[in-house]
Formats: C-alpha cells, sequence, structure tokens
C-alpha cells in the first residue's frame, strides 16, 4: 500500500509486531486515528481503551480530553477530568478514582494527578521501541500525514483536496517592499504546510501588473531605457526608470499647479492669461501623464505594439523573480496578475450584482452598500464615475474564474492584516452574489507589519538586496572561524543559505498578527533563538553522525541502526530527547489548526535545546559499540525530525557551517 503521496505506507502489520513483543496483543485504534503514522495516537487509543473498560465513559469522549503536554514535567499526555463530562462528582475527586482504577500498562506509567488533571508519563523503553524505528523507516515522511487531504481520509483512492494559495504578488518595476517578503515567506510555509497534509496545493503568484503605471513604465522606457541594463537587471532597471519618469510627472504636475495659479492672479488683476493658458495645456495635452494614459488606452484597446512592450517587461520580470524565489526555496505553479482577469468575468460580475440588487449607482459611481451585514464592512465602490474598474472588481472576477478552473476546495489569500476589511468585503461581495460555493472556500491568512526594514547597506528596495546584505554579512562571520571555513566546500553558497535562514527565522519568532522590527544584528546571530543557531544545531548533528560512523550518508547507516539495543538508551537526556521527538506528528497537526509558522519554531527550539544539553551525557565517538549504536540511532532521528520541520519552514538544512 502506498501514500497519497506515492511513499510507501509504514506496514501496520510490523507495527502490530512490535506491540506483541512489549505485551500488547493488538495494535490499539481508535476512530480517526493514525497508530502507523502517529506513535501518539498508540498511546491515546491505548490509554482510552484501559480507561473505558474501568468506566461507563464513551471513548468518543476520552479520547479527545487526551492533550500533549508543554512541558515534559506535567507528562507526556494530560486528561483534563471536567472534559470526561461525568456528573455528581467533583473533578479532583473524580480524578482520584480513574488513578486507582487504572490497569497495569505495558506501556505507560501508573497515571498521577495534578489537581483536576491526570497525567501520563509514557514507559520509556516501549516508546524507544516503537518510535526510533519509526522515524528510521519513515524518514522524511515521518510527522506528515497526507491522508488528511483525501476526500475521504481513509480512502486513498477517494481523490486529493485541491487548495489555492496566493501569495507574495509583488508590483512589477516598484519595490518588493516589508508586505512582499512576509507574503512570501508566510505563503510558501503554508503551501509546503497542506502539501505535507496532503493537499494538491497549487501555488500563485498574482502580481501587480496592469494599469496606468504600465504606460508610465513604457514612456518612461522610451526616455531613459537601457536593454544592457534591462538584460542584466530587470526589476532593478525598471524601478530606476519609473523614478526618473515619475519625477518628470510630478514636476509637470506642480508646474501645472504653479502656472494656473498665476493665471488666476493675472485675472483677478484684469491681465490677458492666454499664453499661460496654452502653456498649461500643452503640458496637460503632451505630458507623461497624457502620453502614459494614451499608452495604457492602447494596451486596453489590444494594440500589438504597446501590449508586446508590456508583456516583455512582465517576463523578464517574472524570469527575475523565479530566481529570488528558488533561493527561498519557493516556487509557483502559475503567475497570474491583474492583468490576467478577464473583461468578462467582471462584466458578468457587474451584471449579477446589478440584477440580484446587490450593487446600487451612487452619484455616478457603482457601490456595494455592506453595511446590511456588517456596519464594519462599510460601502465598497466596485466601479469609478469613470466606468473604470477596480482592484475589488478585479478580486471578484478573479475569483469566479479561479473557481473555474480550479474547482478548489480551499483558496488561502496571504495578504497583510491592512488588507482585513479589503478581503472581507471581497467573501461578502461573492457570497452576495449567490456565490456562497465560492465565499466559504476562501480564507484571509493575514500578518502585521515589519518595522524599518534596512541593511547596513541602507533601505532595502529589493528582496534581492535583502538577502545579498544577510548573506555578505554571514559570509564575514564565517571568515572568523578560518579552520571551519576552509572545510566549507562552497562557503558562499552556505552563507547565502545562512542569511536566508536568519531572515526567515526572524519573520516567523512570533505569532503572524504581530508587527516586528528588522532587526541584522539580532537576526544573524548564532546564539539564541535565530535562524544561523537552527543551521548550528543540523551541522553539529551531523558532524557527531559523519564521526562516529565515517558515513557522510546517515540514510546509509539505517539498515545496521534498526537493530541497535533500544535499552541502552537509560540516561534521562536520552528518555527527555526522546519524549521530545514523539511529539513532532502532534506539533505538525496542531499547526494545521493555527497556521502559524512560530508553532514548528517553538518545537524546533525546544528540541535543539534538548539536544545541545545531551551531548555532555549521551557521547557517541569513544563509546563502547553497543551503546555507540543506541546512541548514532538516537542523533539520526534526531537530525531526521530537525530537518523535517527545518524544511518544512523552507529551510535548506546545513551539513557543514
Amino acid at each position: 500500500m502506498a501514500l497519497p503521496n506515492g511513499a510507501p505506507a509504514p506496514s501496520i502489520d510490523e507495527l502490530a509486531k512490535s506491540l506483541q513483543s512489549l505485551g500488547v496483543s493488538e495494535v490499539p485504534k481508535q476512530p480517526g486515528t493514525y497508530p502507523e503514522l502517529n506513535p501518539v495516537d498508540i498511546y491515546r487509543s491505548h490509554i482510552t481503551e484501559l480507561l473505558a473498560s474501568k468506566t461507563d465513559i464513551d471513548p468518543k469522549i476520552i479520547y479527545p480530553a487526551l492533550q500533549w503536554t508543554q512541558t515534559l514535567d506535567k507528562g507526556d499526555l494530560v486528561l483534563a477530568v471536567p472534559a470526561l463530562r461525568v456528573k455528581g462528582k467533583k473533578p479532583d475527586v473524580l480524578a482520584k478514582e480513574l488513578v486507582e482504577k487504572f490497569p497495569e500498562s505495558p506501556l505507560v506509567e501508573p497515571p498521577t494527578t495534578s489537581g483536576i488533571y491526570l497525567q501520563f508519563f509514557f514507559k520509556p523503553l516501549p516508546l524507544a521501541t516503537l518510535l526510533l524505528p519509526s522515524i528510521l523507516h519513515a524518514t522524511s515522511s515521518y510527522g506528515f500525514n497526507p491522508y488528511l487531504g483525501l476526500r475521504d481520509p481513509f480512502d486513498p483512492s477517494s481523490g486529493r483536496k485541491r487548495m489555492i494559495v496566493e501569495f507574495s504578488s509583488p508590483n512589477i518595476a516598484k519595490p518588493f517592499h516589508a508586505g512582499h517578503l512576509r507574503s512570501t515567506i508566510i505563503g510558501g510555509f503554508l503551501s509546503s504546510l497542506f502539501q505535507a497534509a496532503g493537499w494538491d496545493v497549487i501555488r500563485m503568484n498574482y502580481l501587480g501588473d496592469w494599469g496606468k503605471q504600465y504606460g508610465v513604465l513604457a514612456v518612461g522606457f522610451e526616455k531613459f531605457g537601457s536593454e544592457e541594463e534591462l538584460q542584466k537587471n530587470p526589476i532593478g532597471h525598471l524601478y530606476d526608470v519609473y523614478v526618473k519618469i515619475s519625477a518628470i510627472s510630478r514636476e509637470e504636475e506642480e508646474q501645472v499647479k504653479a502656472k494656473k495659479a498665476e493665471v488666476a492672479a493675472k485675472k483677478e488683476k484684469g491681465e490677458d492669461a492666454a499664453e499661460l493658458e496654452k502653456e498649461i495645456q500643452k503640458i496637460q495635452e503632451e505630458g507623461v501623464d497624457e502620453q502614459a494614459r494614451k499608452y495604457f488606452k492602447r494596451m486596453v484597446d489590444g494594440d500589438p505594439e504597446a501590449l508586446g512592450v508590456w508583456k516583455r517587461f512582465r517576463n523578464l520580470s517574472i524570469e527575475k523573480y523565479k530566481q529570488t524565489y528558488a533561493r527561498l526555496n519557493i516556487f509557483y505553479d502559475e503567475y497570474s496578475g491583474e492583468s490576467q482577469v478577464q473583461d468578462k468575468s467582471m462584466d458578468e460580475a457587474a451584471r449579477i450584482m446589478e440584477e440580484k440588487g446587490v450593487s446600487e449607482v451612487s452619484e455616478g459611481a457603482v457601490v456595494v452598500d455592506l453595511t446590511k451585514y456588517s456596519k464594519k464592512l462599510g460601502k465598497a465602490l466596485v466601479k469609478k464615475k469613470d466606468g473604470t474598474s477596480l482592484y475589488l472588481t478585479r478580486d471578484i472576477g478573479a475569483a469566479a474564474e479561479r473557481f473555474e478552473k480550479y474547482h478548489f476546495d480551499k483558496m488561502i489569500y496571504v495578504v497583510a492584516s491592512q488588507q482585513d476589511l479589503h478581503l472581507a468585503q471581497l467573501f461578502k461581495i461573492t457570497e452576495a452574489m449567490g456565490r456562497k460555493d465560492i465565499a466559504e472556500r476562501c480564507q484571509h491568512v493575514n500578518f502585521g507589519m515589519v518595522l524599518g526594514m534596512s541593511t547596513r547597506k541602507g533601505t532595502a528596495k529589493f528582496l534581492d538586496d535583502i538577502l545579498r546584505d544577510v548573506g555578505d554579512y554571514m559570509h564575514e562571520v564565517m571568515r572568523k572561524n578560518e579552520d571551519k571555513y576552509n572545510q566549507v566546500e562552497d562557503p558562499v553558497k552556505t552563507a547565502d543559505i545562512l542569511g536566508i535562514s536568519a531572515v526567515m527565522i526572524q519573520d516567523m519568532t512570533g505569532k503572524r498578527i504581530n508587527n516586528y522590527n528588522f532587526d541584522m544584528d539580532r537576526m544573524t546571530s548564532f546564539e539564541g533563538d535565530t535562524g544561523p543557531y537552527l543551521q548550528y544545531a543540523h551541522a553539529r548533528l551531523t558532524s557527531i553522525i559523519r564521526r562516529a560512523s565515517g558515513s557522510p550518508d546517515p540514510s546509509a547507516l539505517i539498515p545496521d541502526l534498526l537493530k541497535a539495543d533500544l535499552s541502552l538508551l537509560s540516561e534521562r537526556h536520552a528518555i527527555e530527547l526522546i519524549r521530545t521527538l514523539v511529539q513532532w506528528p502532534d506539533v505538525f497537526l496542531n499547526t494545521l489548526k493555527t497556521l502559524e509558522p512560530i508553532t514548528v519554531l517553538t518545537y524546533l527550539f525546544k528540541m535543539t535545546h534538548a539536544l545541545s544539553s545531551s551531548y555532555d551525557h549521551l557521547q557517541v565517538v569513544g563509546s563502547e559499540e553497543k551503546v555507540k549504536n543506541a546512541r548514532l540511532a538516537l542523533y539520526v532521528c534526531a537530525r531526521q525530525v530537525l530537518g523535517n520541520g527545518m524544511r518544512l519552514l523552507g529551510l535548506t538544512p546545513l551539513e557543514r557551517m
């Protein structure tokens, strides 16, 4: 049998054999659980069965009441007695009764009470026996559950649910600002998260690639453009051109304003202002603004030459974006954009809104009054007085087009919290138009601002600037340790990965909705909970494994490690590390609920701290052979879990640094 992602599924028969060797006759399995993918499911089901056998409490009530703990001193699982909904007894009294009734178990210690809570501690050797082979077999898929994205979670033939994640969405020829950075990092993470849960994920970049500003850009390129610079750095060059031509446009606006004031002054004095009026008319008819308006009109009308220039700018920019995104381990299935939304989709939306009485004409413009649903939603403008469409109009059309094309089960917009109202209006208008089937599948995943985003070389305008400057800084840090530096095969690439890790982890350290300060010194530190620290933890683990085994490839060690005597992992540090590793599948499940990178990150830092404190107590090199193999198995598993978590966050785990 294969998992929905094509990987071989862990054998339930092998799991049954392991459990039988521990004294458990059959695999404990409550409805809706995956014991072959998540060892903690075995324990929850086992405890549920034991409690249900000694009480009248329904297993369907017991199972969800068993929660994993934040700190190991509180147990591996904890049960809040009031969640059992037993009437007529005080929770603390019932807790003590349940402890007394709980039978002997080969997997868990006798439970203890803490007020109204029951605390369950897993027995160390059975846990090691079930967990470590599970990780060694599953490798890069350990902790993930690709069944969750199935239409029927227990039938791989039922097909996968489909999701669109729209994220990053920069504006061509404009700076890649902090909001785009956050959207890119969070969107990449969410895409990987749902893919690991078995969803068919479509990554979409909805570019800002339409509007009069592209007429401004075309006019500017005729005046300031360089073919050589365009080929070398399209995004940077187009931005420089846009800045220069926009400056001229602003000067012309100021000139018109000043000349109009002169005209008014002359007329007040009764003087002739005809020449000044001619000058104003000439600027208005021949200036940048009018040239841009005419050029964009040509684009809208389908003029091949005008569209050809625009397409070239767009395509060159996308190719540059692809290179930058690749450094972040991000790719897109579709580069969409405002330009791709068809007029007929917007016209159809306008017709439906008018027919259903959703929209109304107000002072020549078309608006939707959403206050009848919620005062907070206000009134949304969907068409200006001059008949031009707005961003909201295009979004309504785009949602319908995407549903028609992809038949998605869910669509996530990863957009800054400043757009909360815009997205709320979009969803409510879509619903009011009679497309509840689309609206209820849409979700806005928002985030706070990045404050003070600048690097040592000044304020960063583009993502490349940020990554380059942080990478350069990490390269300088690496050079300070010449011995280690010389051992790194490609120090420039390694420094780049370290810099990217620094930027990404700083962004994820905190809840999405919170603002944070872009702090170059803090993010690049190897001390504290940073990207470089995580990378160091992975590289150190890899180094220990390499020195102990002589093998650069830990996967080659697996057949021998599966034979290791795990009873030798009896030290407190080994047991606590094993108890931490078993939590990873539950962390993954919890992250699907929170949609917060910090959920994963908190776990990874907790795990690396446990690792760091274990090294002095669990030495591998120089230990007796059997002890060495057992500890090596533990560290190979720890490296696998750390790597799985880092890759889920979008990082490239380093092996040397």
